[in-house]
């Protein structure tokens, strides 16, 4: 799955529908910059607009996920249900990952914390340590709150 041929594919296809961005974008219920986005390879489909999106470019998810047309003999083992649900668990994975690294952050931060308390013989590393801790651990917060304002 290559993000950007499936997004000049998309472009192909909506250029072949005689529709602009702001048209396709208006028919997906989503904003133009969205379908830009795609069309440049940035980021792929939601599994949620996808079917709608192969619906209104007349193609199949099997095609807009290989970036490109079908040959007629060509025989699929999954169907468009199959393909979009696996999409989905794809897409779901990706932000439990980002969640997970804000996770790991936070926990290493607290672990340099406990080191920094430890050395006291030398301050300067203390004080180093110290905000390398607290730099680590905001990063952390803000990576998972960052996702679930997004969500």
């Amino acid at each position: 799955m290559n993000q950007l041929m499936i997004g000049k594919y998309i472009a192909k296809k909506r250029k072949e529908k005689n529709l602009t961005q702001i048209q396709l974008a208006e028919r997906l219920n989503v904003s133009n910059k969205t379908i830009s986005k795609w069309e440049n390879g940035n980021c792929m489909p939601d599994y949620s607009v996808i079917e709608s999106l192969c619906q209104e470019l007349d193609i199949t998810v099997a095609e807009l996920m290989d970036g490109e047309d079908t040959e007629q003999n060509s025989i699929r083992i999954y169907d468009n249900a199959q393909m979009i649900d696996l999409i989905q668990r794809t897409q779901q994975l990706e932000k439990q990952k980002n969640i997970l690294y804000g996770i790991l952050l936070i926990l290493l931060g607290i672990g340099l914390f406990i080191i920094s308390r430890t050395i006291v013989i030398v301050h300067f590393f203390s004080g180093l340590l110290f905000g390398i801790a607290v730099g680590i651990v905001l990063v952390g917060v803000y990576c998972i709150f960052f996702h679930l304002a997004k969500n």
